[in-house]
């Protein structure tokens, strides 16, 4: 997808003479600058960020639970360790 980004000279200038020095095109800058972004606000950037991200969620989501202790856990959780 072409999307047009206007740039003021000053701005532009800089941005050619970082590619140049970095051996990088214009678009390679911008794809990592738009990565930078999304990281910074905590945006997935493709699918093996996204599943990283549930991953940490949902461990967060356990270790919530367990420093709550058994209160926490619903009552039938609590009852399967113990024999009649």
């Amino acid at each position: 997808m072409r999307k047009l980004i206007e740039f003021d000279d000053d701005t532009f200038d800089k941005l050619k003479q970082l590619g140049r020095d970095r051996m990088a095109t214009l678009q390679e800058l911008a794809d990592e600058a738009f990565a930078d972004l999304l990281k910074k606000h905590g945006i997935p950037i493709d699918l093996k960020d996204a599943l990283r991200k549930s991953a940490r969620l949902q461990d967060a989501k356990k270790q919530d639970a367990a420093k709550q202790g058994p209160a926490a856990q619903p009552k039938n959780a609590r009852k399967r360790g113990r024999k009649s």
